[in-house]
């Protein structure tokens, strides 16, 4: 026995989508479906402790002051050698 034309069958297939009709309902349908999904994804978030965050921050600053110093060293370094073989 299938459900073909069963109004529980329609149903479920028009369920999580927008509400046909006029193309008013249907954009404000859309939006309020769009929010609500944000809304459902914002819940599963995860957000860290104040430990974990203070760990982090440290470890990003960390991050950038190592890089910045090997940068800023090569910066010396192929300034130094463009200066040797240019003769500046």
């Amino acid at each position: 026995m299938t459900d073909v034309g069963h109004p529980r069958s329609d149903a479920k297939a028009r369920k999580g989508k927008a509400p046909s009709g006029n193309p008013i309902g249907r954009f404000f349908g859309r939006i309020g479906l769009f929010i609500s999904q944000i809304l459902d994804e914002l819940r599963k978030v995860v957000r860290p402790t104040r430990s974990e965050l203070w760990q982090y921050t440290i470890v990003v600053i960390v991050f950038v002051t190592v890089m910045m110093a090997l940068v800023s060293g090569l910066d010396l370094g192929f300034a130094k050698l463009v200066g040797l073989v240019f003769g500046g």
